[in-house]
């Protein structure tokens, strides 16, 4: 048994990785991105694999949103936060003047602005595949005079740490996801998430009020709601939707089957656990109870009882 993650060691996604207590003491396959991440999984070189798809100061994760979308016979087995916090490490006797270049990847560098302005105002910005790859690019001498690395990088190099926390926002969370072939949905937790792709069915005006209200009627609440291009067209917009509750809520259930009338290309991704425990705060007319109460109303009337 393989579980992928965006590597090498040490990164954001190998700590969140760690969390998972099925994948301790089995292999562990590191990857360049995340489509060779979902790969793995597709063809079975690995039992699942480890992605970041949002943050909470760059927002969603494109790369991993428009790969998602593509995929099929895929699900989101769980979700995992990591606090990201950030270094700027550099080869041993080198100091903040000597700095001309910083290797990092896209994400830490645009976390790291305010740092990055107020003490290299004139320095140049190599992008690297991940964090741990830009520090080792410094380890090895490839590129760069410094780099953005995570945390306590340098227990796992020669690197010294120039400056800690350089983060704009020491409370920045990455939220991941561990992705698995399609398997039954695991059973609610009282605190669960569900993520859906929907795509627009055409680009009209009130098309996406008409898609929202499936959620609104329902008292269904979203926790992310993201666009991404389709790229067949100007215009065409898929959207990235997580809902605060499972599949197997009412409510949930009903703005679902509204959603695939309204969208017949809707992907669900997955019910599974909220990391962070957040239950959901549901009106009783949106309860669960509510919605049976209401089905079992109409079947009397059907059957010619009294209202």
């Amino acid at each position: 048994m393989t579980y992928a993650y965006l590597g090498p060691v040490g990164t954001f996604t190998w700590t969140a990785l760690g969390q998972v207590p099925e994948a301790a003491g089995v292999d562990w396959l590191p990857v360049n991105n995340v489509g060779e991440a979902l790969s793995a999984v597709i063809d079975g070189r690995a039992e699942a694999a480890m992605i970041a798809v949002e943050n909470s100061i760059e927002g969603g994760v494109s790369a991993a949103q428009d790969a998602l979308a593509q995929s099929t016979g895929l699900q989101i087995l769980g979700e995992y936060l990591v606090p990201v916090n950030f270094d700027v490490v550099v080869r041993a006797g080198t100091t903040l003047a000597d700095i001309r270049v910083v290797v990092a990847h896209p994400v830490a560098y645009a976390q790291c602005r305010r740092w990055l302005e107020a003490n290299l105002p004139h320095h140049e910005h190599l992008p690297a595949t991940s964090n741990v790859a830009a520090a080792h690019e410094i380890v090895n001498g490839v590129r760069g005079d410094a780099a953005i690395a995570p945390a306590g990088f340098e227990t796992h190099s020669d690197l010294a740490t120039l400056d800690a926390g350089i983060g704009d926002n020491p409370s920045a969370v990455t939220r991941f996801v561990l992705i698995g072939r399609r398997r039954p949905v695991s059973p609610r937790t009282g605190t669960d998430k569900t993520t859906v792709i929907v795509e627009l069915p055409d680009d009209r005006p009130g098309g996406l009020l008409e898609m929202l209200e499936q959620f609104a009627t329902r008292g269904v609440n979203l926790s992310l709601l993201e666009s991404r291009p389709i790229g067949d067209s100007l215009g065409r917009y898929r959207f990235v939707i997580d809902i605060d509750g499972h599949i197997e809520d009412e409510r949930v259930a009903d703005a679902l089957l509204g959603l695939r009338r309204y969208s017949p290309g809707l992907q669900f991704l997955g019910s599974y656990h909220r990391a962070d425990g957040h239950t959901p705060s549901v009106t009783a007319q949106y309860s669960d109870a509510a919605f049976v109460d209401a089905r079992v109303w109409l079947d009397r009337l059907v059957a010619g009882g009294e209202a």
